[in-house]
């Protein structure tokens, strides 16, 4: 891992992080892809040749004889099918499958845990009350002030019984899976709007990180400003691709390369845990991003993934999947009654970021007891908690990386 003391504030960053949820200045582990990249030509698309590129990483990367396998079971699309594909290589191997049970939120652990006992797997279920309790040792992993690390519990609890972790990631920014976003930005623009109409409009379809005050957040000294968020994403809407295939370029150069992809790296190599992740292979990013969206969301009905879909149908695996995109989720509105408010109080009020001159108090203390907060400020004060444990850990150093939030 870095050493602490090459580990620097930088002002690009933190907005970054803070606005997008993802941070251009790491290092991705995937090749940045341009416009070309996403030209359409794999018309129509072949599942043969999905199945044989997810097939070949996985024969590839996985070594029964060396490797103790664990997989990360969401009861979604992705995973259950790269379980399916293992199995269906490797059809004695011992497996250890995961998944997380969130306190106060939709529970999937059921359906994957019926999806392991059809697949034969060991599983296992991490049962998390208080989501925040381990975030300064996942900062402190990670070196990035990023607050939705659930990524660390799962790598943790696989290093108990495995060092070769597997994954379904890609799946969504490769083959379509945020179709809950598609449909909004074809409402709010069309192929003939301007690229910063578009990125407005692409801004605006991740609720999630987006609130209305947002440039009140930062002081002076941060510089804030909506341009330079702009600039990062007007390459990916000022060029001749379709409206949507703009919007998959997008989705895969924002938190797949900068965010998910060398973060998880960090955890892995902390934790001494192979990495595996078939559907990220260099030859099916290659592949699947020169199919055209219409090949893999049907905007009629709103359903992404329909390659995905289709093989594991021809599995016989369809039966287990949840339908409607969850993923690891984590109710943030309950988390934040629960424990975030307490903790946020506890560490926002006299904060070091606001001390510093960073972060505006005025604009914590406007919204911080505003009963029945909005979720778009309970996800922006969990950021700004892991900006504030961030800095406690690397900049003025006194934090240490075992101590919990409660």
């Amino acid at each position: 891992m870095e050493e602490n003391s090459k580990v620097s504030f930088d002002s690009k960053s933190i907005q970054e992080i803070l606005t997008l949820r993802y941070d251009t200045t790491l290092i991705p582990k995937l090749q940045k892809l341009s416009w070309k990249n996403f030209v359409p030509k794999n018309n129509p698309v072949s599942l043969d040749t999905i199945e044989k590129l997810i097939t070949d990483e996985i024969t590839t990367k996985i070594n029964p004889e060396k490797s103790k396998i664990s997989l990360a079971l969401s009861g979604g699309i992705d995973s259950t099918l790269v379980l399916a594909l293992i199995r269906k290589q490797f059809p004695k191997i011992p497996i250890e499958t995961i998944s997380i049970k969130f306190a106060d939120s939709i529970d999937e652990s059921t359906i994957a845990s019926k999806t392991a006992e059809y697949f034969e797997t060991n599983h296992s279920i991490i049962s998390i009350e208080n989501f925040l309790q381990e975030l300064p040792k996942a900062i402190y992993i990670s070196q990035k002030p990023f607050w939705d690390l659930h990524w660390y519990y799962v790598v943790k609890k696989a290093n108990s019984f495995s060092n070769c972790l597997v994954s379904g990631d890609g799946g969504d920014e490769l083959f379509g899976g945020y179709s809950f976003r598609y449909s909004k930005f074809s409402t709010l623009v069309n192929q003939n709007s301007s690229p910063i109409d578009k990125v407005k409009a692409y801004l605006q379809c991740h609720d999630r990180d987006r609130v209305p005050d947002q440039e009140n957040i930062f002081t002076e000294k941060l510089k804030f400003s909506w341009n330079s968020t702009h600039d990062i994403l007007l390459p990916y809407f000022d060029n001749s691709l379709s409206l949507l295939d703009q919007v998959f370029l997008a989705d895969y150069n924002g938190k797949l390369l900068y965010n998910f992809s060398p973060i998880n790296s960090k955890l892995h190599d902390y934790f001494k845990m192979d990495s595996v992740t078939p559907i990220l292979s260099n030859n099916l990013i290659d592949y699947s991003t020169h199919v055209s969206y219409n090949q893999k969301y049907d905007q009629e009905n709103n359903v992404g993934k329909i390659p995905l879909r289709m093989l594991l149908k021809n599995l016989d695996a369809e039966k287990f999947v949840n339908t409607t995109k969850l993923g690891f989720s984590m109710n943030t509105l309950n988390l934040w009654k629960t424990y975030g408010q307490k903790i946020c109080k506890l560490y926002l009020t006299e904060s070091r970021i606001v001390q510093d001159g960073l972060i505006n108090n005025d604009w914590v203390k406007k919204h911080i007891d505003t009963p029945n907060l909005d979720v778009n400020y309970v996800n922006k004060f969990l950021g700004l908690l892991a900006f504030e444990i961030w800095y406690r850990l690397f900049i003025t150093k006194e934090m240490k990386p075992e101590e919990q939030l409660n």
